[in-house]
């Protein structure tokens, strides 16, 4: 192995990293970063060092996997208080970012009264100097935009906190990732570079061409150790790879949660990339990477959050990804980073946007964002679209989470595009409370009513029924519910045959077979031909 070529093992596990946190474009955007070091990374590791056992016990319910509760015992206690410390020191730029970025929440709420926002420059807390903008609403109603794009060329953007764990898996069990930092541990390697460097690209490359081992140590910076540790990962076996599709008519494979790939002999699309390693032939069928053709000509990212835009999974194949296509941005709310540039610092050379009813033209179609609403809490977020892909005359929707709040809104796009193909709809309808995504980067303090009552979740059955029954699919696919054991990680969701989401989602799917509608509620795999 030493001197021939090596491919990377199907079940290498790759975590992105950053400061140890698992990492999703919150924490890659400056201010959203700073946000969630102060008010949530150092928040949670701060109470497991005061009293590690509470932390240990509470996670005995699996009710409370996806709380704010680390995932070692008490043992571990010196390393997360070492951790602290390392935080504090070495993300102090963001620690201050966060404090300035509390300060000017208060100063507008505080001294904006419908004049002239100009005095409030020169009091701007001195990291923010130059990196905002005051503005009111027709309502007078007054509020800051953070320009982004400069924020990335500033020392907010700490490139230097961002790594890649690589790991072993033999099934799909993992602990619930956001509430717990990755220690060091035997037989993990941790590979210290920007999430743009092109030795990722290198790497993951190696999953279906082989390369030099010693190529890959030199290009990864790798050495001692590291080095020594680095064959582990690696075999001689050739793996199975899969092709381009070349059959006539259009395939839709489903990979699990909202991952959906959408091929002609012309044109490859995948929506929200989130694909399953290889597990040594256990657990439930699934497709994994090596099901993907060798070239991915678009990649669809419906919103921003962990589950929908994956950074284990994206940066895997951005080698093979020709353009990514991203929901239009509304520019510098601190709750709707632009998906954007958080791409393009992370590596991703075609990041184009698409906004609301503008359409991409592609080979044999054309792929078109269309509005959703709901599964964010009520708050102001347009990086959100559900995509509808025309292919050979077939339409394919892909609505994600989507919230059926307003009936007229598919009543008016079902006007436009007429009846459709196959519909895929998340019915995750009971979701999170607003503060279980977002509380980091609330400042100020939301009641207990009024944070469970905004839920980030999409529709129940009767949103469901009315959806099929405004743009009239052919086919009606329940996804996005977060019940594969290889995601669980990442929504710490468990549900029973008593579960909401199960009981309407069954009834949707019984209701539409009884209708003469071809519908399933889609776990592991499903292939459909159109």
């Amino acid at each position: 192995m030493a001197n021939g070529k090596v491919y990377l093992k199907p079940n290498v596990v790759a975590e992105p990293l950053i400061n140890r946190w698992y990492a999703w474009s919150s924490l890659v955007a400056p201010a959203t970063a700073a946000m969630f070091v102060a008010n949530s990374h150092l928040k949670i590791m701060r109470s497991f060092v005061a009293a590690p056992q509470v932390h240990v016990n509470a996670l005995k319910s699996p009710a409370m996997r996806g709380g704010p509760f680390i995932n070692y015992d008490a043992s571990k206690a010196p390393d997360i208080k070492q951790l602290i410390e390392s935080t504090l020191r070495e993300q102090a730029p963001l620690l201050e970012l966060a404090k300035a970025i509390q300060g000017v929440n208060d100063m507008v709420a505080a001294e904006a009264d419908g004049s002239s926002l100009e005095p409030l420059y020169a009091k701007t807390p001195e990291p923010l100097r130059g990196y905002v903008e005051y503005v009111y609403d027709l309502d007078s109603k007054a509020g800051v935009r953070f320009i982004e794009g400069l924020l990335y060329k500033s020392e907010y953007y700490m490139e230097s906190s961002q790594s890649v764990a690589l790991s072993l898996c033999e099934g799909d069990d993992r602990p619930f990732a956001l509430s717990t930092p990755q220690l060091p541990r035997a037989g993990r390697l941790e590979v210290r570079l920007p999430f743009r460097s092109e030795a990722l690209d290198l790497l993951f490359k190696a999953k279906t061409e082989p390369q030099p081992l010693g190529l890959v140590a030199e290009a990864l910076g790798l050495g001692g150790e590291e080095a020594d540790l680095l064959p582990t990962f690696f075999t001689e076996r050739e793996p199975r790879a899969g092709r381009r599709y070349d059959g006539a008519g259009v395939r839709v494979r489903y990979f699990g949660h909202a991952c959906v790939l959408i091929e002609t002999r012309d044109v490859s699309v995948l929506l929200d990339p989130l694909v399953s390693y290889e597990t040594g032939g256990e657990g439930i069928p699934r497709y994994t990477y090596g099901d993907l053709p060798d070239r991915i000509d678009y990649v669809l990212i419906t919103h921003n959050h962990q589950d929908h835009c994956m950074f284990e999974t994206l940066l895997q194949l951005r080698h093979k990804i020709e353009h990514v296509v991203v929901p239009k941005n509304n520019g510098g709310g601190l709750a709707d980073p632009s998906l954007k540039l958080v791409l393009q610092n992370s590596g991703f050379k075609r990041v184009s946007e698409l906004d609301e009813m503008e359409t991409l033209p592609v080979e044999g179609g054309e792929i078109m964002g269309l509005p959703f609403l709901g599964e964010h809490a009520d708050l102001n977020i347009r990086t959100k679209l559900a995509h509808l892909v025309r292919l050979q005359g077939r339409t394919i929707l892909c609505a994600a989470d989507s919230n059926n709040l307003e009936p007229r809104l598919y009543q008016h796009i079902h006007r436009l595009i007429g009846d459709i193909d196959l519909l895929f709809l998340g019915m995750e309808c009971d979701g999170g409370p607003l503060s279980w995504l977002y509380g980091p980067l609330l400042t100020k303090p939301i009641g207990r009513k009024h944070d469970q009552s905004r839920r980030l979740n999409g529709s129940n059955y009767d949103r469901g029924a009315e959806m099929v029954n405004l743009l009239n699919p052919r086919q009606v696919y329940v996804y996005a519910m977060g019940q594969e054991p290889w995601l669980t990680f990442l929504t710490s969701i468990q549900y029973t045959e008593e579960s909401r989401p199960i009981v309407d989602s069954n009834r949707l799917v019984e209701e539409c077979r009884g209708r003469g509608k071809s519908s399933e509620r889609l776990y592991g795999r499903k292939e459909i031909s159109l």
